[in-house]
């Protein structure tokens, strides 16, 4: 059984009896980043959202919104190569998978040096954000 508050329960039914499914709470508001036909496929688009670098990534059918900033040195990601949906950071190899923003390797380096990267940048995933398709607009929340 799902339970929420009354408020909430308020929202979902003014968004569904309006057919505006995107909240009034600045908070929790999908943004328009750009159009559908405007995105190629296998595209990394650095946007700038409510003060947050994010990069917007179409790969096939599929749009995804992430941090702009690799978690292992803060390098800007969107410089990065594209290998379906596997992200690799151009600075120091990093991997992350952009369905879920899980890391696949954390850098390329080997032994001491890998070893030793995990005491000062501890293995996090990619920040992902909730993307969504209206008529053909691209809209993140984040």
């Amino acid at each position: 059984m799902l339970y929420c508050t009354i408020e909430i329960a308020i929202s979902i039914l003014e968004a569904i009896s309006t057919g505006n499914m995107i909240s009034d709470n600045t908070d929790d508001k999908f943004v328009a980043v750009t159009r559908v036909d405007e995105l190629k496929d296998k595209t990394i688009l650095p946007v700038s959202l409510k003060g947050t670098d994010i990069i917007l990534v179409r790969v096939g059918g599929n749009y995804y919104a992430a941090e702009n900033h690799c978690p292992h040195s803060g390098g800007d990601i969107s410089l990065g190569k594209l290998d379906g949906t596997i992200l690799t950071c151009p600075f120091h190899g990093s991997k992350f998978d952009l369905i879920d923003g899980r890391v696949i390797r954390w850098t390329d380096w080997t032994s001491i040096k890998a070893s030793s990267t995990r005491l000062f940048h501890p293995i996090r995933p990619l920040t992902m954000y909730p993307v969504k398709i209206q008529g053909n607009s691209i809209l993140v929340k984040i």
